[in-house]
C-alpha cells in the first residue's frame, strides 16, 4: 500500500537517495514544518526520501527491514516500517503509515502528529479510533540531544 502511494506522488516529488541527504532532507522538512526533528531520530540508514510539494506528500524509504527505537523520554518503544508515508502541512503530520508505538504490550498505528498551539509546548500522537495523547515537545528534543552525544561518543 505504502508503494503504490509513493509511485502516485513520484512524478512531481523532489527525490533524494544518498544517505546523508537523505537525513539532511528529512530534519530540514521537519524544521520547515515547525516539527520536533526527534520524531525522525532512528531513521538513521534512509536509502529514499521523497517530497511531493504540490500534495504535501512525504515519504522514507529504510534499508533494513524495521527499525525500533525506544525513546526514553516518553517510555514508548516506536517501530517505523521499511516505508513511511504521510501527508505533512505546517506542524502537522497527517495520514501517516508505517509507524506504530508499543506500550505495556500494546502495539497502535499513530495517524496523526501534531502542534495545535505552539505556546502549549506539547505534540500530539492520534490513532486512527481518533483517540490521542499530548506530550511534550521537550522530549523529543532531549532525544534528539540524547542521541548527538551518543554519536559523538562513539566517534571519539
Amino acid at each position: 500500500m505504502a508503494s503504490q502511494a509513493i509511485e502516485n506522488y513520484r512524478e512531481e516529488a523532489e527525490i533524494y537517495k544518498s544517505e546523508a541527504l537523505c537525513k539532511k532532507k528529512a530534519m530540514e522538512f521537519m524544521e520547515e514544518l515547525f516539527l520536533p526533528k526527534g520524531l525522525l531520530l532512528p531513521l538513521d540508514d534512509l536509502m529514499e526520501v521523497g517530497y511531493n510539494r504540490a500534495a504535501g506528500f512525504v515519504w522514507f524509504k529504510q534499508k533494513n527491514k524495521k527499525k525500533e527505537y525506544f525513546f526514553c523520554s516518553i517510555g514508548c518503544t516506536v517501530s517505523y516500517a521499511p516505508e513511511v508515508t504521510a501527508f505533512i502541512e505546517n506542524r502537522r503530520i497527517k495520514k501517516l503509515t508505517g509507524v506504530t508505538i508499543k506500550k505495556f504490550l500494546i502495539c497502535v498505528s499513530l495517524s496523526e502528529i501534531y502542534i495545535d498551539d505552539p505556546s502549549s509546548g506539547e505534540v500530539t500522537f492520534k490513532i486512527p479510533s481518533g483517540f490521542s495523547v499530548s506530550l511534550p515537545v521537550s522530549a523529543f528534543d532531549k532525544e534528539e540531544r540524547r542521541k548527538e552525544k551518543k554519536e559523538k561518543e562513539e566517534y571519539n
